[in-house]
């Protein structure tokens, strides 16, 4: 008798998936090698360390801070092993990035993959040795922010691609969606499980934190020789992306379209990457504007964090970020 005369009873013996096959090397490549390979190398942490951070005021159980943790770090490596698709990157904390080495089509499958795990796990949530349940739906909190990630990307894609230049407050909203999304996902989480400070909204702080973390980003692309050799020489400009100096740059001359015709180039060899960066420097002094901007920010992230009561944690992270001109 053929395997396929009673096919149904084959079916339901359920998915022959084990957890074997998570791990072990699958015929051609192991479903979550990708995953692997990304967080095997790990950048500065600062999820992590704001985690950490904002956990001396929430004070949420060992148990459920272990699962935060988890499922910021997996939605964060699933988001980054897409946007360097998306943006066409070449490496990644100075390694090939993960598509390089492993292809489009199973990168994108394990990102994808990656991101219902994270909700698998939210799961663990509601039953953890401390018992208490979360004051709000996880599952809905982490797909409001997902959202939110989302249509930040894919504004700033747009831009890209049709070479329309935002303004300065489209851009803050922008990455107030892109960046912010992710850094909430993890505070949103751990507000929800916290047991001290429970009425305290933290979120406004995130949103701080976002944009000056998001700006602080652009212009290191463009100025930091350690951004150089982790991501390429101002990879930035080779992406056609509309960061914050570039941003001003365009706005501060609107009748000079040098920086869009490159943008529009997408340049790759040094040429007209330095001749762009010294445009911004000399010429708009847009660098200049960028760390103004930022030295306000942080300001402003401080006050906010003295007025919550302080936090040691936090003020080590911000003394990280700062901007020193003279190393620029």
């Amino acid at each position: 008798m053929s395997k396929y005369d009673n096919i149904t009873a084959v079916l339901s013996k359920g998915s022959l998936w084990s957890s074997q096959n998570e791990q072990a090397r699958l015929p051609v490549l192991a479903i979550l090698e990708p995953f692997t390979y990304i967080t095997s190398n790990p950048g500065k942490e600062i999820r992590g360390k704001l985690i950490e951070a904002f956990n001396l005021w929430l004070n949420v159980p060992p148990d459920k801070l272990k699962v935060i943790s988890k499922v910021v770090n997996m939605l964060h490596a699933a988001s980054l092993m897409v946007d360097d698709i998306e943006d066409d990157s070449q490496l990644r904390r100075g390694k090939p990035v993960a598509h390089r080495i492993y292809g489009i089509p199973q990168t994108i499958n394990t990102a994808n993959y990656v991101y219902f795990l994270a909700y698998q796990e939210l799961f663990a949530l509601r039953d953890t040795e401390s018992g208490t349940p979360p004051r709000k739906a996880l599952d809905a909190l982490v797909t409001e922010e997902l959202l939110s990630l989302h249509r930040g990307q894919g504004l700033e894609i747009l831009w890209r691609d049709s070479l329309q230049c935002p303004s300065e407050e489209e851009y803050i909203t922008m990455v107030n969606n892109k960046t912010g999304g992710l850094l909430r996902i993890g505070i949103k989480l751990m507000m929800a499980c916290s047991t001290t400070n429970i009425d305290v909204d933290y979120v406004p702080l995130v949103n701080l934190i976002g944009v000056f973390f998001q700006i602080r980003d652009d212009l290191m692309n463009l100025q930091s020789t350690e951004y150089t050799s982790n991501k390429g020489f101002a990879e930035d400009l080779s992406e056609g992306k509309f960061s914050f100096p570039v941003v001003h740059g365009i706005h501060a001359n609107k009748s000079n379209r040098q920086i869009l015709n490159v943008l529009q180039k997408r340049p790759t060899t040094p040429t007209l990457k330095i001749h762009t960066i010294n445009y911004l420097r000399t010429e708009t002094k847009s660098f200049d504007y960028t760390l103004s901007v930022l030295t306000n920010l942080e300001g402003q992230t401080r006050a906010e964090i003295a007025r919550l009561g302080g936090n040691r944690g936090l003020e080590a992270i911000m003394d990280f970020l700062h901007v020193d001109e003279s190393k620029l």
